[in-house]
């Protein structure tokens, strides 16, 4: 079985029941990991610079969002994946605290003004999942905005993905106990100072209320357009190898060719010299 079929959710989907110490779908350790990712690099490297190529010729593009809890390796996706592509046909944004701005407007409106454009990988380093996450959680909204939310998610990323995006959507998930280790060693090191926020363990504080937060998002959300990966992350180079998997396969899906020459090559040839 691919990673996609083992860490798509599927019927009866339990976040509880995900041991995030696991490897599914790979049986090797750390060295081994990070040798299949640099492995799969070339491919990945390729199949982003057809993608670019086709600008001009194909609309289509490939969204990735990054989901997760503090620590859980959002960061290392970003340098060890997505760093792997070129990164001029790459879009990534991060959604934090709504501006005043934003907050004027639905909450959908703007995600939509991120979205990858023809050719592009985009990514959401977190992303309009914050909006039934930590609204939930903290209460941002009143609950049946948030139901409506979760609709409204679903309708959205249907839109999308007819427009010509592949919506690569994946929870990392790590233990309780991980993030606790993760925390301590920015705290053990000033290098890692910068990383660590006092606000972290107040919303690690909440720890399983975030987690019942994710199983209704995932539930309500996972669709055959837009399903959910859920991705054990307590081991980095997992995740990593993982997430690169499924962003190789959701560019191979698209099943794109070079595109053709928009002048005479022999005549060009020649006029070279």
């Amino acid at each position: 079985m691919s990673f996609a079929e083992r860490l798509r959710v599927g019927p009866g989907f339990r976040l509880a029941d995900v041991d995030p110490d696991s490897t599914p779908g790979f049986d090797g350790d750390r060295k081994d990991g990070a040798a299949a990712l640099a492995a799969g690099e070339p491919e990945l490297d390729r199949l982003q610079e057809l993608l670019f190529a086709n600008t001009e010729h194909d609309p289509r593009s490939v969204l990735l969002v990054l989901q997760a809890m503090d620590t859980a390796g959002k960061g290392g996706i970003l340098r060890h994946v997505v760093g792997a592509v070129d990164p001029q046909g790459v879009h990534i944004h991060a959604f934090k605290k709504p501006t005043p701005e934003e907050l004027a407007h639905d909450f959908l409106w703007r995600v939509e003004r991120e979205l990858p454009g023809p050719g592009r990988i985009g990514v959401f380093d977190r992303s309009h999942y914050e909006d039934v996450l930590i609204g939930r959680v903290r209460q941002l909204a009143d609950p049946a905005e948030i139901e409506r939310r979760y609709g409204a998610i679903v309708d959205f990323e249907e839109r999308v993905a007819a427009s010509g995006t592949v919506i690569v959507k994946c929870m990392l998930h790590i233990s309780s106990d991980e993030q606790r280790d993760r925390l301590a060693e920015r705290l053990d090191r000033p290098d890692k100072y910068w990383k660590f926020n006092p606000g972290d363990l107040a919303e690690r504080a909440l720890w399983d209320d975030y987690q019942a937060a994710y199983q209704l998002a995932i539930e309500r959300t996972a669709t055959e357009t837009a399903p959910w990966y859920v991705i054990p992350a307590n081991h980095k180079w997992y995740a990593r190898l993982a997430v690169s998997e499924l962003l190789t396969d959701a560019l191979r899906s698209l099943r794109q060719e070079w595109p053709p020459a928009d002048f005479d090559v022999a005549a060009q040839r020649a006029a070279l010299g």
